[in-house]
C-alpha cells in the first residue's frame, strides 16, 4: 500500500502541483478570502491538479516506457496504470465538488481550468494549438479565487491576462526537457515545432509579459516591489537556461526552465498579496 501511496504522489507532477496549490492559496489570501474560504480554493485547486497530474502520466504511460522513461512511476512499476486513471477520475469529481463549497461561479471557473487542461492530454498536445489549454486553465485558475469570494465579484482583465500569459510561457518551459523523447513518439505541440531556441524565447517573453502585466495592469503608477518582480523575471529564465545546460551535461534531465517559471509565479504572487490592488 505505501509503494502505491508513493506511486500515486509521484505519477501527480508533485512540484508544479504543491506550486500551483500554494500561489492559489496565497492569491486567496491576497484578495481577502477567510481561513475557510482559502481552504476551500486550496483545496479546490489541489484536487484539479490532481486530477489533471495522473491523467497526464495515465495517458501517456504508453509512451513514457516506449522512451524507457523508467523512473516515472508506470512504466517503473511504482504503480499501475488502472490505479492512476481511477484516482484521476476521483479527483477530476471531486474539484466542481469542492469548488461548489465557494458559489457556483467560482465552480465553473475551476471546472472550465480542469476541463482545459485534460484537454490538453488528449488530443490537443500534439497540435500547434499545444498552448491553448495552459493559457486557458492558468487564465481561469485566478478568475476562479477572486470569483469564489461571497458576491462572486467580476476578476479583472489584467489579472486573467497575467495568469494566461504566464501559463503560456509554463508550457514552452515544460516541454523542453521532454522535445527529444516527444519527437520519439509522434508529439509535436508549437513548442517542437518552434524547436529548443524558440521554445525557450517564448517562455521568456512570455514570463516577462505575465509580470510586466500584473506590474502595470492595476491602476495607479508600479511600486518598487512590482519592478523588482520584473527584474526577477527577466533573470530567473537565464538561470533557469543556464541550469538546464549544467543538467544536461551532468546526464540528468533540464527541468530548471520549468522551475523558474514557478518561482516568478510565487514572486509574482507575492507581489499582489503585498500590492493590495487585486479586487
Amino acid at each position: 500500500m505505501s509503494t502505491t501511496v508513493l506511486g500515486l504522489v509521484r505519477a501527480s507532477h508533485p512540484e508544479p502541483t504543491a506550486a500551483v496549490t500554494t500561489v492559489a492559496g496565497l492569491l486567496a489570501v491576497g484578495v481577502g478570502h477567510r481561513p475557510a474560504g482559502t481552504a476551500a480554493v486550496a483545496l479546490s485547486v489541489l484536487a484539479s491538479q490532481l486530477a489533471t497530474g495522473w491523467t497526464n502520466d495515465a495517458v501517456d504511460a504508453g509512451r513514457d516506457a516506449a522512451v524507457g522513461r523508467t523512473e516515472k512511476p508506470i512504466p517503473g512499476g511504482a504503480v499501475g496504470r488502472r490505479t492512476v486513471a481511477w484516482s484521476a477520475a476521483v479527483a477530476a469529481l471531486a474539484t466542481p465538488a469542492l469548488a461548489l463549497l465557494t458559489n457556483p461561479w467560482a465552480a465553473a471557473a475551476l471546472t472550465l481550468a480542469l476541463a482545459s487542461a485534460l484537454l490538453y492530454d488528449w488530443p490537443l498536445k500534439s497540435t500547434p494549438l499545444s498552448v491553448l489549454p495552459y493559457a486557458v486553465s492558468f487564465g481561469a485558475l485566478p478568475a476562479f479565487v477572486v470569483l469564489a469570494l461571497p458576491g462572486a465579484p467580476a476578476p479583472p482583465v489584467w489579472l486573467i491576462a497575467a495568469g494566461a500569459l504566464l501559463g503560456a510561457g509554463a508550457h514552452f518551459a515544460n516541454v523542453l526537457p521532454d522535445l527529444a523523447d516527444d519527437a520519439r513518439t509522434g508529439v509535436r505541440g508549437l513548442p517542437h515545432r518552434l524547436g529548443a531556441t524558440g521554445s525557450r524565447v517564448a517562455a521568456a517573453g512570455l514570463l516577462l509579459a505575465a509580470t510586466g502585466t500584473l506590474v502595470f495592469g492595476p491602476p495607479g503608477p508600479p511600486s518598487g516591489v512590482g519592478l523588482t518582480a520584473v527584474l526577477a523575471a527577466v533573470v530567473a529564465p537565464l538561470v533557469g537556461w543556464y541550469g538546464g545546460r549544467a543538467a544536461v551535461r551532468a546526464g540528468r534531465r533540464p527541468v530548471s526552465a520549468f522551475r523558474a517559471v514557478m518561482l516568478v509565479a510565487l514572486i509574482d504572487v507575492v507581489l499582489l498579496v503585498t500590492s493590495g490592488r487585486v479586487v
